[in-house]
């Protein structure tokens, strides 16, 4: 029960409770703030004379994030306190803006940005796609998780126009590259997770520390250039073709609010080396959508992720790599083994040999100038109800 008046169906009960920053109208400073129903809470204000206060004061969640598990859970159940007892309505009812009155802002100063490939059905298509039938996962693929570093300066939060990049590019057949805007922009639906308490170098994080390091998770689009990518990733992988854009979703949901969400992730053959073995699943059933332009194009299921978010931080740290507070990994594009579950325009297209409708006789290879990619999720909560993780949205813009 709470004395707030949330509709029966939000997403954004106190079950969920998701952390963000945020501006008030008229007021340009950063606050920290709770999602609740139609309204955000502002941490900020709420608990500036208290012991919280330099928790939340930093215009960004680094300095919470990096206060630990223990204090994550205090936080979580005070505010749910405050929104829950009515002694609490006089002080806390002021500290409440409707949500479409804000401004939200990216929630975390990031640190290291890293990108995995982890559906095995992305990896499968894109391997078809490339080279025909002969497409097969590479032999290390279901050995580790493989992965990318990318660049932390241009994550962006939700809303954030993104200009289309420029660069070389050289399609099949051409004898000599060329310089220009790419031509075949894409998206790639991704879940990421949000590191709150750090580690030391030289010492690697266990499967089973997950949930002591990783603060919540969010959702991601890594635009992706595939012309660029395509020339430039000869031998050493992704660069500027990922590296102008990364979207992150405004609101970061804690993984306690996703207890009910866990599933088993698909079986894993061959065994996994025993560093990437733990003793809890960490699967998220986690549903997505995509939609260009309005309408929806595809619904992309997350539980099909080969290797779980436990997992890729275990490898990402087991050569003794660091954490830091505001690191941002993500889960690789979401892709299910359905057509409309394909999580990227070059699936959904198939190398721009298919290409797909949309309403009023419109047709779409890869994204044109004007286009807005929105991508949205729920997750299971308790007692049927879901817990929403907002959206991702980004316009193209022309190139520079």
């Amino acid at each position: 029960m709470t004395w707030l008046d949330l509709a029966e169906h939000t997403a954004f009960g106190l079950d969920n409770l998701p952390y963000g920053v945020f501006s008030r109208p008229g007021d340009t400073r950063r606050r920290a703030g709770v999602a609740v129903g139609d309204q955000v809470l502002d941490l900020s204000a709420a608990t500036e004379d208290t012991a919280l206060a330099p928790l939340f004061g930093a215009g960004v969640l680094n300095p919470f994030l990096a206060a630990g598990r223990p204090v994550w859970r205090e936080v979580r159940a005070r505010v749910r306190e405050w929104l829950t007892g009515k002694q609490h309505a006089d002080r806390i009812a002021p500290h409440l803006v409707a949500r479409d009155e804000v401004t939200t802002h990216l929630p975390i100063e990031v640190a290291d940005y890293v990108d995995f490939y982890s559906s095995e059905q992305h990896a499968l298509n894109a391997g078809r796609i490339l080279l025909g039938a002969e497409g097969e996962l590479a032999p290390n693929w279901k050995r580790l998780p493989v992965g990318y570093h990318g660049r932390a300066g241009t994550v962006v939060v939700s809303g954030t126009p993104v200009t289309r990049p420029s660069g070389q590019r050289k399609p099949r057949g051409a004898a000599e590259p060329s310089f220009g805007p790419s031509r075949l922009l894409d998206i790639e639906a991704e879940v990421g997770f949000v590191v709150g308490t750090p580690s030391t170098v030289g010492t690697p994080v266990p499967v089973d520390d997950f949930a002591e390091h990783v603060f919540g998770m969010c959702l991601v689009n890594d635009w992706s250039a595939r012309d660029i990518q395509g020339w430039e990733s000869q031998p050493l992988g992704p660069f500027l073709g990922k590296s102008f854009a990364t979207s992150m979703s405004a609101w970061i949901v804690p993984l306690e609010a996703l207890e009910h969400a866990r599933v088993a992730p698909p079986v894993q053959d061959p065994e996994p080396f025993d560093y990437l073995r733990g003793r809890e699943p960490w699967g998220i059933d986690l549903a997505l959508e995509i939609r260009l332009n309005g309408h929806l194009v595809s619904s992309p299921p997350f539980a099909t992720q080969y290797w779980t978010g436990a997992q890729q931080l275990a490898h990402l740290t087991v050569n003794g790599a660091s954490l830091r507070t505001g690191d941002l990994y993500a889960s690789g594009t979401v892709t299910g083994p359905e057509r409309e579950q394909r999580g990227s325009l070059l699936e959904l297209s198939w190398g721009g040999r298919e290409p797909f409708d949309l309403p009023g006789g419109e047709t779409r290879k890869f994204l044109l100038d004007g286009d807005e990619v929105v991508i949205s999720g729920t997750a299971p909560g308790p007692d049927g109800t879901r817990v929403g993780f907002g959206d991702v949205r980004g316009r193209v813009l022309p190139a520079i």
